[in-house]
């Protein structure tokens, strides 16, 4: 299906023109005009777009299932540590345990700045990760390295068996399920590499804290027991925490990787829909195998595999999550052009949202001049819708060949572009300012007094953009410019 074909989505309030060869196209209102659309309660600023689905499929009853489910396998899992750990050993682990967490979220949240998604998707990834994906792991272990031990007669071979075989297959497959399931239900949020390496990280980080508190609690209980005086505590403490609290999260990054490669194949390959996915889970399984047969290397296998191994991929799975958000940053550069040209945007824009570091210039730019935080947040509001609204975009222009653009995608785009409308009055000045701030662009000095959003002369003070040359095709009878959000 070629752009020539495409079918003509006529501007709401506009009578439809006759379907022919020409480029899909969209009619946008002068940018001093509001936009118009249809079937939009009065209230406009409650605004969502929200498609019609059977009770089943609702978001309340999946939710409320969700959470029940969440809540059962924690109280569980609870139970099930505590009985093995005892009471004194469960708070002492637990309250080791935690230490790694929030430095492990924070670094996954830092890496999707550029597009952050709703919390809920991370709270669930992280719930997943410290309730069921645990307690699948420790029933499965279990019942795994018995069997093994009663067809062997060995139980030494049975647990190096389950060390290095069972618990790498059956742990991340249990944590893959929850990167699975955001792949399937969370869809527009699952957009690339970044996202799988950000909800793999957090279900991983949740499966290693619950994994901590029980080797966590043992260790405190063998000391209890010897009256060491905390000795394998604190070794246990130093291996776990200190010198390897990303190893979980390294594992099942992967398959994350997996699955964002996935979310980025064209919509007609299926094919790789289903290997990518595969082929992480399986180098997953292969890493952690590897992790943990390291003690069965000798003396110094622990420290072989960890320096030759573990640390050089750990390096190159951060560079590649790096690079992965700085091409998130260049889609943003190349796709929202395309907004400005029809006066959506203004020229700077698109510059200033392509920087981390100006987007942080505007929100602070908006802080002090515009009214505190409400402000700060209005720009960060604008910033993510004009994100959302370029990755929109490129998911179109990328499967317009293929299958079209989706049934959601005209609906999706109008209250996008609604949102960013209602934010532009704070958002534009702020944007422009951290554009000339951060050198994005260089706006020559303005005669008179300075401005006073900027306090400095060499920054123009905003004025809403209005394309000279329509963007598209030309309008009937010198009529504003027709939108084509397919062509790049």
């Amino acid at each position: 299906m070629s752009f020539e074909s495409l079918p003509h989505r006529p501007h709401p309030g506009q009578a439809p023109q006759q379907a022919g060869p020409a480029i899909a196209a969209q009619p946008v209102p002068a940018c001093a005009d509001e936009p118009r659309f249809d079937a939009v309660p009065p209230d406009r600023s409650k605004w969502r777009y929200r498609p019609r689905r059977d009770f089943w499929r609702s978001k309340a009853v999946r939710a409320g299932a969700l959470i029940t489910l969440l809540a059962l396998c924690g109280l569980v899992i609870l139970a099930l540590v505590r009985e093995q750990t005892g009471t004194e050993g469960f708070l002492v682990g637990l309250g080791l345990a935690v230490l790694p967490v929030p430095l492990l979220g924070a670094a996954f949240r830092w890496l999707d700045r550029v597009d952050p998604g709703p919390w809920r998707n991370l709270l669930f990834a992280l719930a997943w990760g410290a309730c069921a994906a645990a307690l699948v792991a420790i029933i499965a272990n279990s019942f795994a390295t018995r069997w093994i031990a009663t067809a062997t007669a060995d139980p030494s071979s049975a647990d190096h068996l389950g060390a290095s075989v069972i618990a790498p297959i059956v742990e991340e497959s249990a944590k893959a399920a929850a990167v699975l399931l955001l792949f399937l239900f969370r869809r527009r949020d699952f957009k690339g590499i970044v996202d799988g390496v950000v909800f793999a990280g957090f279900t991983a980080t949740g499966f290693a804290f619950t994994e901590n508190i029980l080797y966590l609690g043992n260790a405190f209980g063998e000391d209890q027991a010897s009256h060491s005086g905390g000795s394998t505590t604190a070794a246990t403490f130093f291996v776990r925490v200190v010198m390897s609290p990303f190893a979980h999260p390294l594992f099942t990054v992967l398959t994350g990787i997996g699955f964002g490669a996935a979310a980025l194949a064209p919509p007609g390959k299926r094919l790789r829909r289903v290997v990518f996915p595969l082929g992480g889970l399986v180098c997953a399984m292969g890493m952690h195998a590897l992790w943990n047969s390291s003690t069965l290397f000798g003396v110094y296998g622990f420290y072989i595999v960890y320096g030759a191994f573990m640390v050089p991929v750990f390096g190159l799975l951060t560079w590649l999550a790096i690079w992965s958000r700085q091409r998130e940053l260049r889609t943003v550069a190349a796709e929202l052009p395309a907004y400005a040209a029809a006066g959506w945007l203004g020229p700077a824009e698109p510059l200033a949202l392509s920087s981390m570091r100006a987007r942080a210039a505007a929100r602070d730019f908006a802080h002090r001049t515009f009214g505190g935080k409400p402000a700060a947040r209005a720009v960060a509001e604008y910033e993510a819708f004009a994100t959302a609204l370029a990755f929109l975009r490129h998911r179109a222009y990328r499967s317009a060949g293929a299958v079209g653009p989706g049934p959601d995608f005209a609906a999706r785009e109008q209250e996008l572009l609604h949102h960013l409308w209602e934010r532009k009055p704070v958002a534009g000045p702020a944007l422009l300012y951290a554009a000339g701030a951060t050198g994005r662009i260089w706006l020559p000095p303005q005669p008179g007094p300075p401005h006073p959003y900027t306090q400095h002369a060499q920054y123009a003070p905003y004025v809403p953009y209005v394309p000279q040359v329509p963007y598209g095709r030309p309008g009937p009878a010198g009529g504003p410019g027709q939108y084509n959000p397919y062509l790049r």
